[in-house]
């Protein structure tokens, strides 16, 4: 809470007026409560400039919990009611702003000075200040052709243009931008979509379809283990020579956020060669990390089984959003992983980059569980 309040009080002491003048990311935010009427508005912070890194996730991996917090904080958000069916002047003018190819110009009137609230969310990131807003106008910079041509093909379903996006080279965190603000879809169906569940929905149609591709892939030919350390989190991967199956694990020490006990907690969800049809108990973390297992294995045009766990330590004081697992684990997965010929090699080494004994894994991570204790007929030849 204090770091949060300290991020927060840098920004509000560029804030004396109702009018907030600065270059939008582009960047906004659809609400939940009170679906289908939802708040939604634009955020803009009090700067000019490159402001782009404010509302980037893949820009972040690697900055401090500071700095992450100043980019969030900067953004000030401006609030109006809307019908998430609703295609009125305020909704047009973000449209645009989500179009833009670079920071837009921007001018926010507010009901009254924005003032901070602090808010824990493992979804979406943290929030800066916020007002009722009266009015918006930009000067949106050239569109991205990418966005331009989903946005205006009005035949196009979500999904496929979801896909067409992402194909194309749009960054996730964009792609779940317009999903959120209704611009993809077929022409009347199209409606406001609260970012919290946009990031989830985008993530798992992304990971979905990548799965899709794995499961026609020859096996890799060895065990592998993979692993990054940042702002007190561990991430690591095991990869199994066998076909498609996912598990993720996440370990919450004592003193962390979600975590105010004083024992270790361990929450798992994974799937089989076939998928799952039911939401995951380990929330909208699971799909973000599949995503990021996916896009590796299709780079490669390999398949495998992968458990990917992550230890969080006391000083990762607040959840920073979905987009942390799927950076951290991609971040991760970028780097040359230990081979090992044998599945207990493999595992040693892992216990030797996890705090969290083996055995306390086994009893909470299913698949992880089942990899090791089932024997296979090859064994038997």
């Amino acid at each position: 809470m204090l770091v949060k309040a300290q991020s927060l009080a840098r920004v509000s002491g560029l804030l004396n007026s109702n009018v907030v003048q600065g270059s939008s990311p582009p960047a906004f935010f659809v609400g939940r409560i009170g679906y289908p009427k939802v708040w939604v508005g634009p955020m803009v912070p009090p700067l000019r400039g490159q402001t782009e890194v404010f509302d980037t996730p893949e820009l972040w991996m690697g900055r401090q919990l500071e700095e992450i917090l100043d980019y969030r904080f900067s953004l000030v958000r401006g609030q109006a009611r809307e019908e998430v069916s609703s295609q009125d002047r305020l909704i047009s003018s973000l449209q645009d702003l989500a179009l833009s190819s670079r920071p837009v110009d921007s001018e926010m009137v507010l009901s009254r000075v924005p003032r901070g609230t602090l808010i824990f969310s493992e979804e979406v990131q943290p929030f800066g200040p916020s007002a009722p807003l009266r009015s918006f106008t930009s000067q949106p910079s050239a569109a991205d052709r990418r966005l331009e041509k989903v946005f205006y093909d009005r035949d196009l379903k979500a999904i496929h243009a979801v896909y067409q996006l992402y194909g194309e080279g749009v960054p996730v965190s964009r792609i779940q931008k317009v999903f959120s603000l209704g611009m993809l879809g077929l022409g009347r169906q199209r409606r406001l979509v609260p970012t919290r569940w946009s990031i989830t929905a985008v993530d798992s149609i992304l990971s979905e379809r990548l799965v899709e591709k794995v499961r026609g892939f020859e096996t890799i030919d060895e065990y592998r283990v993979y692993h990054f350390r940042h702002l007190y989190n561990t991430f690591a991967v095991l990869m199994i020579p066998d076909c498609w199956s996912f598990e993720w694990a996440e370990a919450w020490y004592p003193g962390t956020a979600w975590n105010p006990g004083r024992e270790r907690e361990i929450i798992s969800d994974c799937e089989s060669y076939w998928g799952r049809k039911t939401y995951p108990e380990i929330g909208g973390c699971y799909y973000a990390c599949r995503l990021a297992v996916a896009e590796r294995l299709v780079g490669e045009r390999k398949q495998a089984t992968a458990i990917a766990l992550r230890e969080i330590h006391p000083g990762f004081l607040l959840p920073l959003g979905v987009w942390f697992v799927r950076e951290g684990v991609r971040e991760a997965l970028r780097r040359e992983p230990r081979k090992f010929e044998t599945l207990e090699r493999a595992l040693t080494y892992l216990s030797s980059l996890l705090e969290v004994p083996l055995q306390e894994w086994l009893g909470s991570c299913g698949l992880l569980r089942r990899v090791r204790e089932q024997r296979k007929l090859g064994e038997f030849l």
